[in-house]
């Protein structure tokens, strides 16, 4: 959902319940003390870091505490309602939300199957690919968010019901994850089972667990075989440091996979494979042609569709946010020593080389490091958004903000590999992550205040937990992968199913 949706939600789920009574304590806080020290720590930083302040950036700094106060709503009333509601009211209110969020993302599924023909998409390779290995993009379930929010819901989904031994529902969670192609998710979620195998499980619900994982199986070999290859060459990628340049002779254009190829060379792809399928088809008929003349009694054979002719690769077209973003790198490429370099090279993924920069840029700038740049400065959905590129949603022109630390570093990352044929737009080369951002915006004591006063609030009642624990450890996953806190989503339903545990964990003491 766009994010002025949520802020009217919020606005009417408070003209209906208008309470304002946090509970904010330095002991027994009702809500966790992160909020509150997080806001306290960007306007420091406003006040404290040398340099100008400007009418753009002040804007920066507003937008960005009023996201951490928009989270403080969400929170208390997800806070209220679980306080205010019998515990099986919301059990079956989540039961109907998975439900019904199935319903949408299998109808998308079903609409797909009969646009395509084809009764396993995932395999379909028409239309240019446009589904094939794509295709879990397409399925974004109720909130008509991203598909990867669709994925990390529904891994609460599988851990929430598995807790209470509901397997209809935990399978039906676990096929909608597998659905939507999210490798990261699904790795994160593997690591949680593990735990909840080893440590928090009877007989039944490790039986289920296997079950869950078999899916996983079935889906990475028979259904979605290519995104096998894709995570695991993903993986190599991001554990093998890869050389320094590759010869652009040293593979032959047409065998080499599109997400390493620019657009000319792609368009000389294109090109290849088409002259080649071209001339394959000549050559069947004119066997054909030899064959009728030696044996009229034969029936001709139908020539079919080439699987290597070029309706059956990819297609790559440039958006108008990728043209936005090469007239960026055009414009600066002096400032952008990433993106505007042409020559093909094979990197490390863009996550490892976001870290990279941002030890390099704290180690030069050790008070940084303490307190960070500043909000919008460094690392956030925010700093995307008011540089004006429409990279996370739009921003007024005239009061576009871009840091040169953020220019010269992670989004010099993002338009390096965005900018690029949708081979390279995958999370493993998106700089995005809620600890860097905490890291680097507001430094050490961000990320002390995150793992004492909000993970630790939920942590302090460890032994009242019993879905608790790996939904903290797929959480803990998924914010190396974007800047969850600034999306009012997944970490909303965190927080309510975590309030629920604690409430029935206490009941049950």
């Amino acid at each position: 959902m766009k994010l002025v949706v949520k802020l009217a939600a919020i606005i009417l789920i408070y003209i209906l319940q208008a309470d304002f009574k946090f509970g904010f304590r330095l002991r027994n806080s009702r809500l966790p003390l992160f909020y509150l020290f997080i806001i306290g720590i960007g306007i420091l930083d406003y006040f404290i870091i040398p340099g100008a302040k400007s009418l753009s950036y002040s804007i920066v700094v507003i937008a960005g505490i009023g996201f951490w106060l928009l989270s403080i709503l969400a929170i208390h009333q997800v806070k209220l309602s679980v306080d205010l509601h019998n515990p099986q009211v919301i059990h079956q209110t989540i039961s109907v939300f998975f439900i019904l969020n199935a319903i949408f993302s299998l109808g998308t599924l079903l609409a797909i199957i009969v646009k395509t023909g084809a009764i396993n998409p995932y395999l379909y390779q028409g239309e240019y690919q446009l589904y094939f290995i794509g295709t879990g993009d397409y399925i974004r379930g109720i909130s008509f968010d991203t598909s990867t929010t669709n994925a990390v819901l529904n891994a609460f989904g599988v851990i929430y019901f598995l807790s209470y031994k509901k397997a209809l529902m935990s399978f039906l969670c676990m096929i909608v994850l597998l659905l939507t192609g999210s490798n990261i998710t699904n790795l994160v979620l593997s690591a949680a089972l593990l735990f909840v195998f080893i440590f928090q499980s009877d007989r039944d619900q490790k039986s289920l667990i296997l079950l869950c994982m078999f899916f996983f199986v079935i889906f990475m070999a028979k259904i979605s075989p290519q995104n096998n290859r894709y995570l695991a060459n993903t993986l190599r990628n991001f554990f093998n440091e890869p050389s320094k340049q590759v010869s652009a002779n040293a593979i032959a254009i047409e065998d080499r996979a599109d997400s390493t190829l620019t657009l000319e060379e792609r368009k000389q792809k294109f090109a290849t494979l088409y002259l080649d399928s071209i001339s394959a088809i000549n050559q069947k008929q004119l066997t054909l042609i030899s064959n009728l003349t030696e044996r009229s009694a034969l029936k001709p054979a139908i020539p079919t569709d080439d699987i290597n002719g070029p309706k059956f690769q990819h297609k790559s077209f440039t958006t108008p946010v990728e043209e936005n973003m090469h007239q960026f790198i055009n414009a600066h490429s002096g400032l952008l020593p990433m993106s505007s370099d042409t020559a093909y090279y094979t990197r490390p993924p863009g996550k490892i080389t976001a870290w990279r920069q941002t030890y390099n840029y704290l180690s030069k700038n050790p008070m940084k490091a303490i307190v960070g740049c500043g909000i919008g400065n460094f690392s956030s959905k925010l700093a995307f958004k008011s540089s004006g590129l429409k990279i996370a949603g739009s921003w007024p022109s005239k009061y576009k903000y871009i840091n040169n630390a953020f220019l010269q570093n992670h989004l010099d990352i993002y338009l390096y590999y965005f900018s690029k044929t949708d081979g390279y737009h995958s999370a493993i080369n998106n700089p995005a992550s809620v600890y860097d951002q905490l890291i680097t915006e507001y430094g050490m004591a961000g990320l002390a205040v995150y793992l004492i006063f909000y993970i630790g609030f939920f942590l302090k009642n460890f032994l009242y937990h019993s879905f608790g624990i790996p939904l903290i450890i797929v959480v803990s996953g998924i914010l190396f992968f974007d800047f969850w806190f600034e999306q009012l989503s997944i970490i909303i339903f965190f927080e309510l199913l975590m309030f629920l545990n604690l409430k029935e964990r206490k009941a049950a003491k």
